[in-house]
């Protein structure tokens, strides 16, 4: 009879020990971006054709930095951690202002760049492209 009342004191007092192990802490999901077509409204047409590659870069601009103008052969998303970026297009001088916790749907074959704010813009930037096509292409 002790062993049995041991029995149950110990398991009272491991049982809010066994419960917390069982239970998964919750997971949540949030969409930051999702889209068939690019910043400027362009539709994407498809995926480079060949072995598909996905890339994944944290890209830093220094304060002021003006980048090339370059193009992009494949769809890309850029997920801004600090800093401003503006980015414009070289043909038609459309602009998109971004802010820390932006998302950007890049475009594909139309040349543009990036000009950074009074701060150092951190990057994350996923590349959907495939295998021997460039991530970028600077153009003159």
């Amino acid at each position: 009879m002790k062993t049995f009342k041991l029995l149950i004191a110990s398991s009272l007092l491991l049982s809010p020990f066994v419960s917390a192990a069982t239970v998964a802490p919750a997971v949540s999901s949030e969409v930051l971006l999702q889209t068939d077509h690019a910043w400027t409204g362009a539709p994407y047409a498809h995926y480079p054709a060949g072995q598909p590659a996905v890339t994944l870069l944290r890209i830093t601009i220094p304060a002021h930095a003006v980048l090339p103008w370059h193009r992009h052969p494949a769809p890309n998303v850029a997920y801004v951690q600090s800093g401003t970026l503006t980015v414009e297009t070289r043909d038609t001088h459309q602009t998109k202002v971004l802010h820390a916790g932006d998302a950007l749907a890049e475009t594909v074959d139309t040349v543009h760049r990036g000009v950074a704010g009074d701060e150092p813009v951190v990057l994350l930037v996923f590349y959907a492209g495939a295998k021997g096509v460039p991530l970028s292409v600077v153009e003159p």
